[in-house]
């Protein structure tokens, strides 16, 4: 049965009951609906905030980062004064300042196969709002197994995806993409950028498609992938086919308990080095090796635009995507100390380099950044 809607929700959500596929039955149908929503970042804001103004009765919200100021370009469910705060508890309580008549449930954790399934349990939708492999495995294989669908979106700079993916009636993202992409070969949002109003876009459209899934109107993404590129300020549409072969919802699955993809990706789990066991040298040494004159090829791994905000003298700038390519550039007699931003990136590079042979490899510990902080104090930090 139904929930009743009081006095104050009636005239909260009149302009949604105005709408004849809408109405009053359509109103009680959200207060009685749940989505699980992981991910509290980029996609996560306009979701959370679009859902909780919907009336969409009990949220579930999952992240285990904290607010950073970096986030505020485009995370618009969080604000300065929450800086350093717990990302679910952010989005919490602005969900509930903006609609008091929902029930929010917040939970600081990382997703991973061992607590997914307890997380989701009692929420009829899934969603991804953190734009990472790991978690997008998992949850469509969460999808698949638990007979749930799953409101799949993605950003990266300019461009975005959105489909939803329900095994019952059509395909799951393994039928699209069987397998994650290998370690280092996809930048995430932070080594790539995006576009701060782009969230915004995809991810009310996601918001778009759920509530449409919950009401039972329209013609959801099922079997669609909606295509979007902010430049030229158009979306495509492609068909996608169920695969026969699929892992996961084919009829022979192979995939048939959850696991987790963060080694799968090259992406850590929480608490752990990217890679590990990588030689580092500290900013302090590293200018104490420059001041002396010693030969040092300093390897710049992040993209070209970044050596606008901050840059090391004398740097050889490959990025990461294109140094599998460009190895027999750089001498392997020459001492190399590998930095991007804060270290990450680098890491992975300078294992890249280890693993080709190369003998005298180090990565400059927390990056440019750190160099900022401890060696040139006028240097720009991002």
């Amino acid at each position: 049965m139904l929930p009743n809607l009081t006095q104050d929700e009636i005239l909260r959500y009149s302009r949604h009951m105005f709408i004849p596929e809408v109405g009053l039955e359509g109103q009680r149908k959200l207060k009685a609906a749940s989505v699980l929503l992981v991910g509290t970042g980029g996609l996560g804001s306009p979701l959370g905030l679009y859902l909780a103004a919907a009336g969409i009765g009990r949220i579930g919200v999952v992240d285990y980062d904290v607010v950073d100021s970096s986030n505020l370009q485009r995370q618009v469910i969080h604000d300065t004064s929450r800086i350093g705060e717990l990302k679910v508890e952010s989005a919490r309580r602005r969900m509930l300042d903006l609609n008091p008549d929902i029930q929010v449930d917040a939970y600081n954790e990382v997703f991973t196969a061992e607590n997914a399934e307890r997380i989701a349990d009692g929420y009829d939708i899934l969603v991804d709002g953190t734009d990472n492999f790991p978690t997008r495995y998992l949850l469509n294989d969460l999808s698949v197994l638990t007979g749930r669908p799953f409101v799949y979106g993605s950003i990266f700079r300019f461009e975005g995806q959105v489909s939803v993916f329900d095994s019952r009636v059509g395909p799951c993202y393994r039928c699209l993409f069987p397998e994650p992409p290998p370690p280092g070969t996809v930048p995430t949002c932070a080594e790539g950028g995006v576009f701060g109003v782009l969230p915004g876009t995809i991810g009310t459209i996601q918001g778009t498609e759920i509530i449409k899934l919950i009401l039972g109107i329209g013609e959801p993404l099922v079997g669609k992938l909606l295509l979007y590129d902010a430049l030229d300020m158009s979306f495509q549409t492609v068909n996608l086919q169920k695969n026969p072969n699929c892992k996961v919802c084919g009829p022979n699955p192979q995939v048939t308990q959850l696991i987790d993809y963060e080694q799968f990706c090259g992406v850590p789990a929480r608490g752990a080095h990217v890679p590990e066991n990588i030689p580092e040298i500290s900013p302090a040494e590293l200018a104490e090796r420059l001041k002396d004159g010693r030969p040092v090829c300093l390897l710049d791994v992040r993209e070209a635009v970044e050596q606008q905000i901050s840059n090391l003298p004398g740097a050889r700038n490959i990025p990461l995507m294109n140094l599998p390519a460009m190895l027999s550039e750089l001498d392997r007699g020459t001492e190399i100390v590998v930095y991007c931003r804060t270290g990450v990136r680098s890491a992975r590079a300078a294992d890249l380099l280890l693993k080709e042979g190369f003998k005298n490899v180090k990565n400059l510990r927390g990056g440019i950044n750190a160099w900022a902080r401890e060696v040139d104090p006028d240097m720009m930090v991002y």
